[in-house]
């Protein structure tokens, strides 16, 4: 890391009034500790229905380095990080959640890591801190996307993470890709590296993690997947389709003008002739539709609005 590159904490939430200012003191105590470049922490209250936004607030007023951003409702932590890392003043950003399960006595090693070619220290939460009914699924979802994506992380949930800032001109967050982040990097040619991390048991609230966001990742790991691997060559996936189901319609059209003109049989009423004809229509549609919109999805999807803030602080 340059002496020069200042760095940004971004903490997206939801109903953790009880944390914000222990996590708050934290980071100011182990900025002050290590001499770190931390230049703001930002808060990002995503619909909160308690006194999160009153508790960032109060802290903003104390200390301008401390600054808050509170969405209209809740939409989701992708949103909510975008939106933080968009209004983040840092050359770096730091990202971590509010529930204290993530230590910022940690950031040093975050900072020491990012040597020259890494542009992105993904944590590990090696020994978690957590019932089995959330680390059991979380298991099996790092495990199937490490492998999908060929990206080599042991934990793509953890919100720990420390990115270079440039990577979010080219990686917009949304659903819940944020887990994704690591994945969408490396595509685009940045340095993932990973790195073991200390996690401490929840103390106050409820997870917002389960079953639901567990296969809302699995359907957008499926996105990513299609925006990593033919983004830039999507015919190799829609023209494989298209022909398949072209050349299978083109074997049926095949084999009933085989027994109309060699065997004389009546090929007009008979069901094949329909699904060979629509396999073959399908078959273009789907090599000239498929290419158009994904290329289309791929480049033009929407950041979220900065009119989704509803108040900032400092």
């Amino acid at each position: 890391m340059s002496p020069r590159e200042t760095v940004s904490i971004v903490v997206p939430l939801l109903d953790e009034a009880p944390t914000i200012e222990a996590l708050n003191a934290r980071i100011w105590a182990a900025a002050d500790a290590h001499a770190l470049p931390i230049v703001e922490v930002l808060f990002v209250d995503d619909g909160s229905s308690d006194a999160s936004w009153q508790r960032i607030a109060a802290l903003a007023e104390r200390d301008e380095r401390v600054r808050g951003l509170r969405l209209r409702r809740n939409f989701g932590k992708a949103t909510a990080l975008d939106l933080g890392i968009r209004a983040s003043r840092g050359r770096l950003v730091v990202t971590m959640d509010a529930d204290l399960q993530d230590d910022p006595s940690e950031l040093p090693r975050f900072l020491a890591a990012l040597e020259p070619g890494v542009d992105l220290v993904s944590g590990w939460k090696e020994r978690r801190e957590d019932p089995w009914s959330k680390t059991f699924p979380s298991k099996i979802f790092n495990r199937v996307t490490s492998w999908l994506s060929g990206v080599d992380l042991h934990d793509f949930n953890c919100g720990f993470k420390l990115y270079r800032r440039e990577i979010f001109d080219e990686v917009t967050l949304y659903g819940e890709l944020h887990r994704f982040v690591p994945v969408l990097a490396a595509a685009r040619g940045y340095g993932v590296v990973e790195l073991p991390v200390r996690h401490h048991a929840r103390q106050h609230g409820v997870s917002k993690y389960g079953t639901r966001r567990l296969l809302k990742g699995f359907v957008d790991l499926l996105t990513v997947l299609m925006l990593t691997r033919f983004a830039q060559r999507p015919g190799h996936l829609f023209g494989g389709l298209g022909v398949f189901l072209g050349f299978f319609g083109f074997c049926l059209l095949i084999y009933l003008s085989v027994l109309r003109i060699f065997f004389g049989m009546p090929i007009g009423d008979r069901p094949l002739l329909l699904l060979g004809i629509m396999l073959s229509i399908i078959g273009v549609q789907v090599l000239l539709f498929g290419i158009l919109a994904e290329l289309f999805l791929s480049r033009t999807q929407p950041r979220p609005p900065t009119s989704l803030v509803a108040e900032r602080c400092n």
